[in-house]
């Protein structure tokens, strides 16, 4: 069995979103993507606190995708040095991740 990822970014607006998240599912680099939002973000940057509203998009994918889906995600990106977090799914229906294999398959 393929290892399976769950992987997420966040963007400045849902319009940024909505494009890295359907050009990933087009691309067949993703076998879903979900944008969620906006969140409200604390971080610090720039050596200092700060705040504000964000878009949370997360995929699911195959390891074998993975490399291609993140620079993918950072290539149309509006940030410079945008998050790209996966970790691997330990545990998921047979069928599921049967279906995440098929729809992330390079065509061919």
């Amino acid at each position: 069995m393929a290892d399976h990822r769950l992987v997420m970014t966040t963007t400045p607006d849902r319009e940024s979103a909505a494009r890295i998240a359907s050009s990933a599912v087009a691309l067949r680099l993703a076998a879903t993507a979900q944008v969620r939002g906006p969140v409200s973000s604390y971080f610090w940057h720039l050596g200092e606190a700060g705040e504000g509203e964000e878009w949370v998009v997360t995929f699911k994918t195959t390891g074998v995708r993975y490399a291609e889906l993140e620079a993918h995600i950072i290539s149309e990106h509006p940030w410079d040095k945008p998050e790209v977090t996966g970790i691997e799914l330990a545990r998921g229906s047979a069928a599921y991740f049967a279906w995440m294999e098929t729809a992330t398959a390079p065509e061919g």
